[in-house]
C-alpha cells in the first residue's frame, strides 16, 4: 500500500494520490470523516478501488489527510493552552476554541467521538487533548477559579455531548452555539 505520492510512483499514480487526497479533504471537511468512499472516488475521477490500492481503505485515507484537516488546528489550540497564565483563562480559551472547531470542521467531532479509534493519528490527537484539558482542570482547582466537583471527565463529556449534537441534529446559529458554549463556562465557576 502506497499512501504518498513518494519516490518510485508512476506520475499517473502519484497525480491519483494527490486527487485523492484533496477529494478526501473537501468531503472530509464539509461532511467529516464517514463521508462515503464512492463520493470520495468520484470527485477525484477514480475508482473506489483505486483508494484501496492507495491507501488500503477508510483508515488509511484519514490517517493520510487528518493532519491537514484538523490537526494544526488542534496543535495551535492545544499551544495556546499550554502558554503560561491565568489558569480560568486557559482553561476557558481552551474549551471555547474546542468548540469552535467542532462547529466549523466535521472532522474535529470525529476526533472528539472517537469515531475511527483504529486511526492511529486521530488517537494521537484525541490523546494530546485530553492530557492538556486534564493539565487545565488540575491547575484551575488548584487556584480555586473551577467549581471543585467538575472533573476532567466531566469536561470530555460535554464535548462529546457537543459533538453529538452537531452529528445528529440540525446545526445551530453561531450565536445560539456561542451563547450556549458561554453557558456551559459560567456554570465551572465556584
Amino acid at each position: 500500500m502506497t499512501s504518498s505520492a513518494g519516490p518510485g510512483l508512476r506520475a499517473d499514480a502519484a497525480r491519483n494520490v494527490a486527487q485523492i487526497r484533496a477529494a478526501a479533504i473537501a468531503a472530509f471537511h464539509g461532511r467529516g470523516l464517514g463521508t462515503p468512499l464512492e463520493e470520495i472516488a468520484a470527485a477525484a475521477g477514480v475508482s473506489k478501488a483505486t483508494i484501496y490500492n492507495r491507501f488500503g481503505g477508510r483508515q488509511g485515507l484519514i490517517d493520510a489527510v487528518i493532519e491537514e484537516l484538523v490537526g494544526a488546528e488542534m496543535r495551535a489550540i492545544l499551544d495556546r493552552a499550554r502558554r503560561p497564565g491565568d489558569p480560568w483563562e486557559r482553561l476557558a480559551t481552551y474549551v471555547t476554541d474546542l468548540l469552535d472547531l467542532q462547529y466549523r470542521e466535521p472532522a474535529a467531532v470525529d476526533v472528539h467521538l472517537k469515531s475511527y479509534p483504529d486511526s492511529a493519528q486521530v488517537a494521537a490527537q484525541w490523546n494530546a487533548g485530553r492530557a492538556t484539558g486534564i493539565a487545565l482542570v488540575e491547575r484551575a482547582h488548584k487556584a480555586g477559579v473551577l467549581r471543585p466537583d467538575f472533573t476532567a471527565e466531566d469536561m470530555y463529556q460535554a464535548l462529546v455531548a457537543n459533538a453529538l449534537v452537531l452529528r445528529h441534529r440540525p446545526k445551530p446559529a453561531r450565536e445560539d452555539y456561542d451563547r450556549r458554549g458561554r453557558f456551559l463556562l459560567d456554570s465551572l465557576r465556584p
